[in-house]
Protein backbone atom coordinates (compact mmCIF):
# COMPACT_ATOMS: atom_id res chain seq x y z
CA UNK A 1 0.00 0.00 0.00
CA UNK A 2 1.40 3.06 -1.18
CA UNK A 3 0.50 6.71 0.48
CA UNK A 4 0.32 9.64 -1.55
CA UNK A 5 -0.04 13.25 0.20
CA UNK A 6 -1.42 15.97 -1.77
CA UNK A 7 -0.20 19.73 -0.13
CA UNK A 8 -3.07 22.39 -0.76
CA UNK A 9 -6.35 22.24 -2.44
CA UNK A 10 -6.68 25.21 -4.69
CA UNK A 11 -6.82 24.71 -8.57
CA UNK A 12 -4.09 22.11 -8.85
CA UNK A 13 -4.77 20.25 -5.40
CA UNK A 14 -8.34 19.67 -5.95
CA UNK A 15 -8.17 18.02 -8.87
CA UNK A 16 -5.16 16.60 -8.44
CA UNK A 17 -6.37 14.44 -5.46
CA UNK A 18 -9.31 13.33 -7.29
CA UNK A 19 -7.09 12.10 -10.52
CA UNK A 20 -5.15 10.05 -8.24
CA UNK A 21 -7.80 8.84 -6.25
CA UNK A 22 -9.14 7.38 -9.67
CA UNK A 23 -5.67 6.13 -10.92
CA UNK A 24 -4.54 4.95 -7.42
CA UNK A 25 -5.22 1.22 -6.24
CA UNK A 26 -7.72 0.60 -3.86
CA UNK A 27 -5.35 -0.20 -1.16
CA UNK A 28 -3.15 3.02 -1.78
CA UNK A 29 -4.33 6.28 0.65
CA UNK A 30 -4.34 9.18 -0.73
CA UNK A 31 -4.26 12.27 1.66
CA UNK A 32 -5.04 16.06 1.32
CA UNK A 33 -2.92 18.56 3.58
CA UNK A 34 -4.46 22.09 3.61
CA UNK A 35 -4.64 25.12 5.86
CA UNK A 36 -8.23 26.33 5.12
CA UNK A 37 -11.11 23.92 5.56
CA UNK A 38 -12.34 25.41 2.08
CA UNK A 39 -11.52 25.22 -1.72
CA UNK A 40 -12.33 29.09 -2.81
CA UNK A 41 -12.43 29.56 -6.18
CA UNK A 42 -10.10 32.57 -6.55
CA UNK A 43 -10.68 33.57 -10.08
CA UNK A 44 -13.99 35.26 -8.94
CA UNK A 45 -12.14 36.93 -6.25
CA UNK A 46 -12.40 40.20 -8.52
CA UNK A 47 -16.15 40.14 -8.02
CA UNK A 48 -16.21 39.42 -4.24
CA UNK A 49 -13.90 42.70 -4.27
CA UNK A 50 -16.30 44.54 -5.98
CA UNK A 51 -19.28 43.03 -3.94
CA UNK A 52 -21.11 41.36 -7.11
CA UNK A 53 -19.90 37.82 -4.79
CA UNK A 54 -19.78 37.00 -1.46
CA UNK A 55 -17.18 34.50 -0.01
CA UNK A 56 -19.47 31.85 0.70
CA UNK A 57 -21.25 32.39 -2.86
CA UNK A 58 -17.74 30.66 -4.59
CA UNK A 59 -16.32 28.03 -1.44
CA UNK A 60 -16.99 24.58 -1.11
CA UNK A 61 -16.26 22.66 2.03
CA UNK A 62 -13.68 20.14 1.60
CA UNK A 63 -14.19 17.69 4.35
CA UNK A 64 -17.67 16.61 3.11
CA UNK A 65 -17.08 15.95 -0.37
CA UNK A 66 -13.18 14.49 -0.01
CA UNK A 67 -14.34 11.75 2.44
CA UNK A 68 -17.53 11.12 -0.08
CA UNK A 69 -14.39 9.97 -2.08
CA UNK A 70 -12.26 7.93 0.00
CA UNK A 71 -9.90 10.73 0.13
CA UNK A 72 -8.20 12.05 3.81
CA UNK A 73 -8.33 15.51 4.80
CA UNK A 74 -6.70 17.36 6.92
CA UNK A 75 -6.41 20.94 7.54
CA UNK A 76 -3.36 21.95 8.69
CA UNK A 77 -0.25 24.50 8.05
CA UNK A 78 2.46 22.72 6.84
CA UNK A 79 5.51 23.91 8.84
CA UNK A 80 8.08 22.08 7.17
CA UNK A 81 8.97 19.34 4.46
CA UNK A 82 11.28 17.13 4.56
CA UNK A 83 12.16 15.12 2.00
CA UNK A 84 15.07 13.10 3.23
CA UNK A 85 12.59 11.51 5.64
CA UNK A 86 9.75 11.97 3.61
CA UNK A 87 7.52 13.27 5.97
CA UNK A 88 5.56 16.88 6.27
CA UNK A 89 5.93 18.41 9.50
CA UNK A 90 2.42 20.09 10.48
CA UNK A 91 1.71 23.08 13.01
CA UNK A 92 -0.31 21.74 15.61
CA UNK A 93 -0.65 17.88 14.17
CA UNK A 94 1.41 15.13 14.07
CA UNK A 95 3.98 14.45 10.93
CA UNK A 96 2.45 12.76 8.36
CA UNK A 97 4.49 10.12 6.48
CA UNK A 98 4.68 9.87 2.45
CA UNK A 99 5.39 7.47 -0.30
CA UNK A 100 4.72 10.23 -3.15
CA UNK A 101 4.51 13.80 -2.45
CA UNK A 102 2.31 16.11 -4.68
CA UNK A 103 3.27 19.90 -4.03
CA UNK A 104 0.61 22.31 -5.05
CA UNK A 105 0.10 25.21 -2.42
CA UNK A 106 0.15 27.97 -4.72
CA UNK A 107 2.66 30.98 -3.88
CA UNK A 108 3.59 33.14 -1.07
CA UNK A 109 2.31 36.50 -1.99
CA UNK A 110 5.49 38.23 -1.26
CA UNK A 111 4.01 41.92 0.14
CA UNK A 112 6.91 42.28 2.17
CA UNK A 113 9.49 43.41 -1.07
CA UNK A 114 7.77 46.56 -1.30
CA UNK A 115 7.50 49.06 1.55
CA UNK A 116 4.25 49.67 2.55
CA UNK A 117 2.51 46.95 0.11
CA UNK A 118 -0.17 44.29 0.70
CA UNK A 119 -3.76 44.26 2.62
CA UNK A 120 -1.88 44.87 6.10
CA UNK A 121 -0.24 48.04 4.92
CA UNK A 122 -1.82 50.54 2.09
CA UNK A 123 -3.31 48.47 -0.91
CA UNK A 124 -6.12 45.86 -1.29
CA UNK A 125 -5.54 42.19 -2.45
CA UNK A 126 -7.51 40.09 -4.87
CA UNK A 127 -5.17 37.08 -5.08
CA UNK A 128 -7.34 35.28 -1.82
CA UNK A 129 -10.60 35.32 -1.15
CA UNK A 130 -10.23 36.40 2.57
CA UNK A 131 -8.15 39.31 0.80
CA UNK A 132 -10.94 40.07 -1.78
CA UNK A 133 -13.39 39.87 1.00
CA UNK A 134 -11.40 42.85 3.17
CA UNK A 135 -11.33 44.87 -0.28
CA UNK A 136 -14.68 44.68 -0.70
CA UNK A 137 -15.48 46.28 2.58
CA UNK A 138 -12.99 48.99 1.78
CA UNK A 139 -14.18 49.29 -1.68
CA UNK A 140 -18.25 49.80 -0.37
CA UNK A 141 -16.22 52.89 1.91
CA UNK A 142 -14.55 54.43 -1.25
CA UNK A 143 -17.53 54.37 -3.26
CA UNK A 144 -19.30 56.63 -0.69
CA UNK A 145 -16.36 58.84 -0.80
CA UNK A 146 -14.48 57.91 -4.22
CA UNK A 147 -11.25 59.48 -5.83
CA UNK A 148 -8.51 58.21 -8.09
CA UNK A 149 -7.41 54.40 -8.32
CA UNK A 150 -4.26 52.82 -8.78
CA UNK A 151 -4.49 49.32 -10.01
CA UNK A 152 -1.91 46.71 -11.72
CA UNK A 153 1.03 44.20 -11.04
CA UNK A 154 4.33 45.05 -9.53
CA UNK A 155 7.70 43.91 -10.49
CA UNK A 156 8.09 39.96 -9.78
CA UNK A 157 3.87 39.47 -10.50
CA UNK A 158 3.06 36.44 -13.05
CA UNK A 159 -0.02 36.51 -12.67
CA UNK A 160 -1.47 39.70 -14.77
CA UNK A 161 -5.09 38.59 -15.98
CA UNK A 162 -6.77 39.54 -12.84
CA UNK A 163 -5.36 42.73 -13.04
CA UNK A 164 -6.53 43.91 -16.34
CA UNK A 165 -9.86 42.30 -14.66
CA UNK A 166 -10.00 43.86 -11.63
CA UNK A 167 -9.44 47.08 -13.10
CA UNK A 168 -12.11 47.10 -15.76
CA UNK A 169 -14.44 45.37 -13.05
CA UNK A 170 -13.74 48.37 -10.62
CA UNK A 171 -14.46 50.66 -14.00
CA UNK A 172 -17.68 48.97 -15.03
CA UNK A 173 -19.04 49.06 -11.41
CA UNK A 174 -18.00 52.91 -11.10
CA UNK A 175 -20.02 53.57 -14.22
CA UNK A 176 -23.12 51.42 -13.04
CA UNK A 177 -22.77 53.77 -9.66
CA UNK A 178 -22.68 56.83 -11.60
CA UNK A 179 -19.75 58.24 -9.87
CA UNK A 180 -17.06 57.11 -12.80
CA UNK A 181 -16.68 60.73 -13.70
CA UNK A 182 -15.15 60.93 -9.90
CA UNK A 183 -12.06 58.48 -10.26
CA UNK A 184 -9.09 58.78 -12.39
CA UNK A 185 -7.71 55.47 -12.64
CA UNK A 186 -3.99 54.55 -13.80
CA UNK A 187 -2.82 50.86 -14.58
CA UNK A 188 0.94 50.20 -13.48
CA UNK A 189 2.59 47.24 -14.33
CA UNK A 190 5.64 45.46 -14.56
CA UNK A 191 4.92 44.21 -17.97
CA UNK A 192 6.96 46.03 -21.64
CA UNK A 193 3.58 46.32 -22.98
CA UNK A 194 -0.33 46.44 -22.35
CA UNK A 195 -1.07 43.05 -23.14
CA UNK A 196 1.87 41.07 -22.63
CA UNK A 197 0.58 39.26 -19.77
CA UNK A 198 3.96 37.36 -19.10
CA UNK A 199 3.67 35.49 -22.27
CA UNK A 200 4.90 38.22 -24.50
CA UNK A 201 1.40 39.06 -25.69
CA UNK A 202 -1.25 36.26 -27.58
CA UNK A 203 -2.92 36.73 -30.81
CA UNK A 204 -3.70 40.44 -31.17
CA UNK A 205 -3.84 41.56 -26.97
CA UNK A 206 -2.25 44.59 -26.71
CA UNK A 207 -4.31 46.27 -29.09
CA UNK A 208 -7.42 44.62 -27.68
CA UNK A 209 -5.96 45.85 -23.91
CA UNK A 210 -5.17 48.95 -24.97
CA UNK A 211 -8.23 49.98 -26.97
CA UNK A 212 -10.35 48.58 -23.56
CA UNK A 213 -8.30 51.21 -20.88
CA UNK A 214 -7.99 53.74 -24.29
CA UNK A 215 -11.95 53.42 -24.11
CA UNK A 216 -12.46 53.59 -20.79
CA UNK A 217 -10.43 56.45 -19.90
CA UNK A 218 -7.89 54.71 -17.97
CA UNK A 219 -4.05 55.55 -18.08
CA UNK A 220 -0.86 53.36 -17.94
CA UNK A 221 2.54 52.81 -17.05
CA UNK A 222 4.45 50.19 -18.40
CA UNK A 223 7.86 49.13 -17.68
CA UNK A 224 7.00 49.84 -14.18
CA UNK A 225 8.52 49.93 -10.96
CA UNK A 226 7.02 50.30 -7.39
CA UNK A 227 9.40 51.47 -5.28
CA UNK A 228 7.02 52.97 -1.80
CA UNK A 229 3.52 52.60 -0.79
CA UNK A 230 2.52 55.19 1.74
CA UNK A 231 -1.38 56.00 2.62
CA UNK A 232 -2.66 57.30 -0.85
CA UNK A 233 0.48 57.89 -2.55
CA UNK A 234 2.17 55.05 -4.77
CA UNK A 235 5.97 55.48 -5.99
CA UNK A 236 6.72 53.97 -9.20
CA UNK A 237 10.11 54.47 -10.94
CA UNK A 238 9.29 53.87 -15.36
CA UNK A 239 11.91 51.66 -16.75
CA UNK A 240 13.49 52.15 -19.95
CA UNK A 241 14.34 49.42 -22.07
CA UNK A 242 18.38 48.98 -20.87
CA UNK A 243 16.55 49.38 -17.21
CA UNK A 244 17.61 53.04 -16.27
CA UNK A 245 15.15 55.12 -14.88
CA UNK A 246 12.94 57.22 -17.55
CA UNK A 247 10.48 58.73 -15.19
CA UNK A 248 9.78 59.02 -11.70
CA UNK A 249 5.96 59.19 -10.51
CA UNK A 250 4.22 59.72 -7.43
CA UNK A 251 0.77 58.40 -8.07
CA UNK A 252 -2.02 59.57 -5.57
CA UNK A 253 -4.83 56.93 -4.90
CA UNK A 254 -7.95 56.50 -2.33
CA UNK A 255 -7.47 52.81 -3.23
CA UNK A 256 -5.52 50.65 -4.69
CA UNK A 257 -4.65 47.05 -5.66
CA UNK A 258 -1.51 45.61 -7.54
CA UNK A 259 -1.30 41.83 -8.24
CA UNK A 260 2.39 41.48 -6.20
CA UNK A 261 5.06 38.95 -6.65
CA UNK A 262 5.19 35.49 -5.69
CA UNK A 263 7.69 33.16 -4.03
CA UNK A 264 7.47 29.77 -2.24
CA UNK A 265 5.75 28.90 0.45
CA UNK A 266 7.89 28.82 3.92
CA UNK A 267 7.61 25.18 3.86
CA UNK A 268 9.83 24.32 1.35
CA UNK A 269 12.58 27.86 1.48
CA UNK A 270 16.09 26.87 1.15
CA UNK A 271 15.67 23.07 0.57
CA UNK A 272 18.45 22.44 -1.71
CA UNK A 273 17.81 20.46 -5.18
CA UNK A 274 13.76 20.45 -4.40
CA UNK A 275 13.36 24.07 -5.22
CA UNK A 276 15.19 27.56 -6.91
CA UNK A 277 16.43 30.75 -4.80
CA UNK A 278 12.83 32.14 -4.27
CA UNK A 279 11.37 28.91 -3.24
CA UNK A 280 9.57 27.31 -6.83
CA UNK A 281 9.62 23.73 -6.91
CA UNK A 282 12.11 22.17 -9.50
CA UNK A 283 10.32 19.46 -11.86
CA UNK A 284 11.15 17.53 -14.86
CA UNK A 285 9.02 17.40 -18.28
CA UNK A 286 7.03 15.16 -15.65
CA UNK A 287 6.38 17.24 -13.27
CA UNK A 288 8.97 15.09 -11.23
CA UNK A 289 11.80 16.63 -8.50
CA UNK A 290 14.87 15.12 -10.56
CA UNK A 291 16.68 15.17 -6.50
CA UNK A 292 13.96 13.76 -5.06
CA UNK A 293 11.67 10.91 -7.47
CA UNK A 294 9.38 10.73 -4.60
CA UNK A 295 7.92 14.24 -4.54
CA UNK A 296 5.60 15.71 -7.77
CA UNK A 297 4.54 19.21 -7.65
CA UNK A 298 1.62 21.19 -10.16
CA UNK A 299 0.37 24.54 -10.67
CA UNK A 300 1.78 28.22 -9.53
CA UNK A 301 4.23 26.60 -7.29
CA UNK A 302 6.80 24.88 -10.00
CA UNK A 303 9.90 27.15 -11.15
CA UNK A 304 9.47 28.11 -14.88
CA UNK A 305 11.54 30.88 -16.27
CA UNK A 306 10.39 33.53 -18.06
CA UNK A 307 9.79 34.09 -21.61
CA UNK A 308 12.47 36.80 -22.50
CA UNK A 309 14.14 39.67 -20.86
CA UNK A 310 12.70 42.54 -19.81
CA UNK A 311 13.51 45.81 -18.09
CA UNK A 312 11.42 45.04 -15.30
CA UNK A 313 10.95 41.13 -13.68
CA UNK A 314 7.92 39.55 -15.42
CA UNK A 315 7.03 36.04 -14.45
CA UNK A 316 5.03 33.35 -16.49
CA UNK A 317 1.19 32.65 -15.48
CA UNK A 318 0.08 29.47 -14.74
CA UNK A 319 -3.09 29.18 -16.34
CA UNK A 320 -6.15 26.33 -15.65
CA UNK A 321 -5.27 24.65 -18.59
CA UNK A 322 -2.01 24.55 -17.71
CA UNK A 323 -2.81 23.39 -14.59
CA UNK A 324 -5.08 20.63 -15.70
CA UNK A 325 -2.47 19.03 -17.76
CA UNK A 326 0.05 18.86 -14.91
CA UNK A 327 -2.25 17.15 -13.12
CA UNK A 328 -3.10 14.83 -15.87
CA UNK A 329 0.56 14.17 -16.33
CA UNK A 330 1.69 13.42 -12.43
CA UNK A 331 -1.22 11.64 -11.71
CA UNK A 332 -0.74 8.83 -14.60
CA UNK A 333 3.16 9.03 -13.78
CA UNK A 334 2.51 8.37 -9.92
CA UNK A 335 -0.05 5.79 -11.56
CA UNK A 336 2.56 3.96 -13.96
CA UNK A 337 5.56 4.27 -10.67
CA UNK A 338 2.31 2.47 -8.50
CA UNK A 339 2.33 -0.28 -11.22
CA UNK A 340 6.65 -0.94 -11.80
CA UNK A 341 7.02 1.49 -14.63
CA UNK A 342 8.55 4.63 -15.14
CA UNK A 343 7.12 7.94 -16.05
CA UNK A 344 6.58 9.12 -19.45
CA UNK A 345 3.21 11.54 -19.35
CA UNK A 346 4.31 15.36 -19.96
CA UNK A 347 2.04 18.48 -19.41
CA UNK A 348 0.94 20.48 -22.84
CA UNK A 349 1.32 23.28 -21.07
CA UNK A 350 -1.41 24.86 -23.47
CA UNK A 351 -3.26 27.93 -21.75
CA UNK A 352 -6.49 29.27 -22.29
CA UNK A 353 -7.99 32.55 -20.52
CA UNK A 354 -11.31 34.29 -20.02
CA UNK A 355 -10.77 37.69 -18.55
CA UNK A 356 -13.94 39.17 -17.68
CA UNK A 357 -14.27 43.12 -17.49
CA UNK A 358 -17.81 43.21 -15.67
CA UNK A 359 -19.23 43.71 -19.30
CA UNK A 360 -17.43 42.20 -22.03
CA UNK A 361 -14.28 40.75 -21.38
CA UNK A 362 -11.25 39.18 -23.64
CA UNK A 363 -10.00 35.49 -24.12
CA UNK A 364 -7.08 33.75 -25.63
CA UNK A 365 -5.59 30.59 -26.30
CA UNK A 366 -1.68 29.47 -26.38
CA UNK A 367 -0.73 26.74 -27.59
CA UNK A 368 1.72 25.53 -26.62
CA UNK A 369 1.83 28.63 -23.36
CA UNK A 370 5.10 29.71 -24.22
CA UNK A 371 6.36 30.46 -27.51
CA UNK A 372 6.59 29.57 -30.93
CA UNK A 373 2.70 28.28 -30.85
CA UNK A 374 0.64 25.89 -32.74
CA UNK A 375 -2.09 28.31 -32.33
CA UNK A 376 -2.39 31.98 -30.83
CA UNK A 377 -5.44 33.38 -30.75
CA UNK A 378 -7.83 36.58 -28.91
CA UNK A 379 -11.19 37.26 -29.34
CA UNK A 380 -13.30 39.69 -27.60
CA UNK A 381 -16.94 40.58 -26.27
CA UNK A 382 -19.90 40.11 -24.21
CA UNK A 383 -19.71 36.61 -24.90
CA UNK A 384 -16.57 36.07 -22.76
CA UNK A 385 -18.55 37.89 -19.12
CA UNK A 386 -20.95 35.25 -19.64
CA UNK A 387 -18.46 32.66 -20.38
CA UNK A 388 -17.03 33.51 -17.00
CA UNK A 389 -20.22 33.36 -14.90
CA UNK A 390 -20.62 29.77 -16.52
CA UNK A 391 -17.40 28.46 -16.49
CA UNK A 392 -17.49 29.88 -12.44
CA UNK A 393 -21.13 27.72 -11.67
CA UNK A 394 -19.44 24.67 -14.00
CA UNK A 395 -16.03 24.66 -12.14
CA UNK A 396 -17.83 24.90 -8.51
CA UNK A 397 -20.46 22.08 -8.94
CA UNK A 398 -17.44 20.00 -10.41
CA UNK A 399 -15.76 20.49 -6.89
CA UNK A 400 -18.51 20.17 -4.95
CA UNK A 401 -19.78 16.80 -6.90
CA UNK A 402 -15.99 15.75 -6.36
CA UNK A 403 -15.79 15.07 -10.29
CA UNK A 404 -12.84 15.17 -11.67
CA UNK A 405 -12.90 16.00 -15.56
CA UNK A 406 -11.17 17.80 -18.31
CA UNK A 407 -13.04 20.85 -17.80
CA UNK A 408 -10.12 23.12 -19.24
CA UNK A 409 -9.59 20.96 -22.47
CA UNK A 410 -13.22 21.44 -23.21
CA UNK A 411 -13.45 25.03 -22.87
CA UNK A 412 -10.62 25.05 -25.27
CA UNK A 413 -11.62 23.04 -28.13
CA UNK A 414 -15.16 25.21 -27.88
CA UNK A 415 -13.40 28.24 -28.19
CA UNK A 416 -11.14 27.08 -31.07
CA UNK A 417 -14.50 26.28 -32.88
CA UNK A 418 -15.38 29.41 -32.74
CA UNK A 419 -12.20 30.96 -33.50
CA UNK A 420 -12.88 28.74 -36.87
CA UNK A 421 -16.50 30.18 -37.05
CA UNK A 422 -14.83 33.54 -37.10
Amino acid sequence: MAHIVILGAGLGGVPMALEMRQKAGSADKVTVINNRPTFDFTPSNPWVAVDWRKPDDIRVELQPMFKRRNIDFVCAMAKRIDPENKKIELEGQPDIEYDFLVIATGPELNFGAIDGFGPNANTVSICSTDHAEQARTKWLKFVEKPGPIVVGAVQGASCYGPAYEFALIMETDLRRRKIRDQVPMTFVTAEPFIGHLGLGGVGDTKTMLEAELRNRHINWICNAKVTKVDAGMMEVEEMNIDGSIKQMHKLPFEHSMMIPGFKGIDAVQGIDGLVNPMGFVLVDEHQRNSKYPDIFSVGVCIAIPPVGATAVPVGVPKTGFMIESMVRAAALNIQALLNGNEPNHKASWNAVCLADFGDGGVAFIAMPQIPPRNVCWASQGKWVHYGKVAFEKFFLGKVKRGVSESFFEKLTLNLLGLAKEK
